[in-house]
């Protein structure tokens, strides 16, 4: 009786990690820590290397232009006018072009979203089907200047602070992403694939979804669901 009993309850268990494994939605989030200042992201989250050499980052199969940059809070030593962004310390920005464009070869869907900070100057959010902003454009999102946060005490008279939460739902894949605005005057971070905002193109924060650290931590649950099945079949066979 207690044999069947822990069958039943390993059984149990290893359905429910099923469950959760299917109807989980991860998402790819790009935090842009690991740079140096001011330099290129390019192939860092495709398993490859900044342009100054940082890497490799990780592989998800994503890349940036050329004029895509990071850039480092200066009260961490880095030249940035900025403070509050989500994951401190480095943002992403451009210093040339209209957009930093964010390539997505095998391409996503549902949404994304992010933080910005734009003090004076709005921006603005292209998704695209084609890489490099080509194809069709799947959907376009007007961001608001955010306003000066030097008067702000938790700001430490940084400019470019706080960091606002939006995000953008579409239809169809993409492939690309620009985020534009004017150069040197918008800020990017916790750029999250596969996660839009309630509604789409709101305020509110992004919607909750696993970290990167939690994946490790998942797939020892989903490790000890197979090996639990594995001692089901083995306890069927003898007993």
């Amino acid at each position: 009786m207690k044999s069947n009993g822990m069958k039943v309850s390993i059984a149990s268990a290893a359905l429910a990690v099923g469950i959760f494994f299917a109807g989980a939605v991860f998402a790819q989030v790009l935090d842009f820590e690991g740079l140096k200042d001011q330099e290129a992201v390019l192939n860092y989250y495709s398993g490859g290397l900044g342009g100054g050499g940082s890497g490799p980052g990780p592989n998800f199969g994503i890349t940036f232009t050329p004029n895509s940059m990071a850039i480092i809070e200066s009260d961490f030593g880095g030249s940035g006018n900025f403070k509050g962004e989500p994951s401190p310390k480095t943002i992403l920005f451009f210093l040339s072009g209209p957009a930093a464009t964010m390539n997505v070869p095998a391409g996503f869907s549902t949404g994304f979203s992010f933080f910005y900070s734009a003090a004076s100057s709005p921006g603005v959010i292209r998704v695209w089907s084609g890489l490099n902003a080509t194809g069709v454009l799947l959907a376009t999102l007007n961001l608001p200047a955010t306003g000066s946060g030097a008067a702000i005490p938790a700001c430490n008279a940084k400019t470019f602070c706080p960091f606002f939460p939006f995000g953008v739902t579409f239809s169809g894949v993409a492939q690309s992403v620009d985020f534009g605005g004017t150069i040197n005057q918008i800020g990017f971070d916790q750029v999250t694939l596969g996660s839009s905002n309630p509604g789409g193109g709101g305020n509110g924060p992004p919607s909750t979804i696993p970290t990167l650290n939690e994946w490790a931590v998942l797939t020892l649950i989903g490790l000890l669901a197979i090996a639990g099945l594995f001692a089901i079949r083995r306890g069927q066979a003898l007993g």
